[in-house]
């Protein structure tokens, strides 16, 4: 009977709801830390040239710094107008290695006003090896960008893409119909030996939504 008595509380025990924290589910894994190396790089520098002006645009790099496996550099642009501007293109190179795969963060944005021009800053972000010599940095901006918003097209970028059309001799016509309510840009004419998709393609080239450089800064990030 007592055997009996044993068991039946053991089974009671086994099949009640576990007590859980009062966060709510219990945690079956704990949360991992993420590592880093004290043997890893840590370092900033100031740009002995800060200031680099290409295509009207004035780009500024004051500091750029090292941590771990990132080589983080805040890059300032002048915006050419109220458009949706950012790096388009962007590269870096240590020990001759080339490195064009780079992240965007944005830091601040100031808006044209009164006749003054706006100013993006981004934190551009590479990934390096822990053991990169990084005495001799170049970061070259190729171009920056712009994504075209809702009314762009009319406002802003039709007048001087059908202007490149007629620079061109390319044949293709321009203009901005009513689209229930919204003026949208519309290719009016081609010549009979384009394709429509030949037209789109010259048309909406990435050119006419793009400003390139280049901008270049060198540094020297070796502790």
């Amino acid at each position: 009977m007592k055997r009996f008595i044993f068991v039946l509380a053991i089974f009671i025990t086994a099949c009640a709801p576990s007590a859980q924290p009062a966060g709510g589910l219990p945690e079956l894994f704990p949360t991992a830390t993420a590592y880093v190396d004290p043997s890893y790089p840590t370092a900033q520098v100031e740009l002995a040239v800060p200031n680099q002006t290409a295509s009207g645009i004035d780009v500024r790099m004051e500091r750029a710094s090292v941590d771990g496996k990132n080589v983080n550099a805040e890059v300032c642009f002048t915006l050419p107008d109220p458009s949706d501007w950012s790096i388009f293109a962007a590269s870096l190179t240590y020990s001759g290695i080339l490195v064009q795969e780079f992240g965007t963060t944005l830091v601040s944005l100031q808006e044209p006003s009164n006749g003054q021009a706006g100013l993006r800053c981004d934190m551009l972000t590479f990934i390096v090896p822990p053991d990169a010599d990084l005495s001799n940095v170049t970061i070259v901006i190729d171009s920056i960008a712009a994504t075209p918003r809702e009314g762009d097209y009319c406002s802003v970028y039709m007048p001087k893409i059908q202007q490149a059309m007629v620079d061109r001799g390319t044949g293709i016509a321009l203009d901005c119909i009513d689209v229930n309510g919204v003026l949208t840009m519309q290719i009016l004419s081609i010549p009979p030996e384009m394709t429509q998709a030949q037209a789109e393609e010259i048309v909406y080239s990435a050119e006419f939504y793009s400003v390139n450089g280049p901008w270049i800064f060198t540094f020297n990030l070796a502790q």
